[in-house]
């Protein structure tokens, strides 16, 4: 197990060198000169080529290039063309309200999507399953930024029950203005898990297991949740890694709609006000949070299926023995 954790974060290296570049070379070539967002636009030409050669513009792309690349090596993300402050701690600043709108928005999804797949999964051809997928396809083909358009309508503007703007202080005043854009994240993941729910449960009724099960005695609660759910929850898994890693990374339309200080809303005002160094430091921080998140989902499956880890067991045995031989 060590040996496939060392490699798969040596894989992340390559992973982000490609990333970095494509990004850099997609910044370079959009219009906007970074020296005018700095110094602004009543700035004189010498003023603006002199900043042009301190931020190293005048230089070649791949000159450019392996200087980040370089100062990235050391932990430099460098600073911000906007306030020049530096990208690190920016990115660190916003990356808890991101963490607790992505936590709030996977839980919203489990708690809509699994139970509801389950109930699918064993009533099977019923008006309860129809029903909830056709919701689920709804729910899957539904635009985030069309579905919190509604929700603040009718829950902020016409019944005024919530803010649909900022994040509020307190305990209280956070969760009440959570609720919105977590729904909003929520119920397109949820759509997602109630669907892989279903069918995972579907492969797993039909086992001779289930059956036996059954014929011993035990209650119907326990061969779901102990027998059924427990064996169908790889691909379940699998899917809200990734979903949790999408939203780890910034939901940018989500946060924009609502206001929300995060990761998301950040890469946007940068994008549009081409400040490239952070929007290469947020896209890195994007990318190793979602490949940790992978790399957690793969370690969780040996502890899901005893064949995985036995695997591992296996092979750490295999090793021994051409060692010892």
């Amino acid at each position: 197990m060590g040996k496939y954790i060392v490699r798969r974060l040596l894989m992340m290296i390559p992973v982000l060198l490609g990333v970095t570049f494509i990004v850099f070379f997609i910044m370079s070539l959009t219009p906007g000169d970074p020296a005018a967002i700095i110094l602004g636009d009543q700035a004189s030409a010498e003023s603006l080529a002199q900043k042009r050669i301190e931020l190293g513009l005048d230089k070649p792309l791949l000159v450019r290039y392996a200087s980040y690349m370089g100062n990235l090596f050391r932990g430099d993300l460098g600073l911000s063309y906007r306030n020049q402050l530096s990208v690190a701690e920016q990115v660190w600043d916003k990356f808890p309200n991101t963490a607790i709108l992505a936590i709030a928005g996977i839980l919203v999804a489990l708690l809509i999507g699994i139970p509801v797949g389950i109930l699918s999964a064993k009533k099977q051809y019923t008006f309860m399953d129809n029903s909830s997928m056709v919701l689920s396809l709804i729910g899957v083909s539904m635009p985030n930024f069309w579905l919190g358009l509604l929700l603040s309508l009718l829950f902020a503007l016409k019944l005024g029950w919530l803010p649909s703007q900022g994040m509020g202080s307190g305990f209280f005043g956070l969760l009440r203005s959570l609720v919105l854009p977590a729904l909003t994240l929520g119920t397109g993941v949820a759509a997602t898990v109630v669907r892989m729910t279903r069918s995972s449960m579907l492969e797993v009724i039909r086992q001779d297991y289930i059956s036996t099960a059954r014929a011993k005695g035990i209650t119907e609660k326990q061969v779901t949740n102990k027998h059924m759910l427990k064996n169908a929850l790889i691909p379940i898994v699998t899917a809200v890694g990734l979903q949790f890693g999408h939203l780890l990374g910034g939901a940018m339309l989500t946060e924009t709609i609502f206001s929300w200080p995060g990761l998301g809303r950040l890469m946007v005002d940068s994008i549009t006000s081409k400040d490239i160094p952070m929007v290469l430091g947020a896209v890195i921080f994007m990318a190793v949070m979602f490949s940790f998140v992978n790399l957690l989902v793969d370690i969780l499956y040996a502890f899901l299926d005893p064949r995985i880890k036995s695997q591992y067991k296996g092979k750490k045995a295999a090793a021994k023995k051409e060692v010892s031989a």
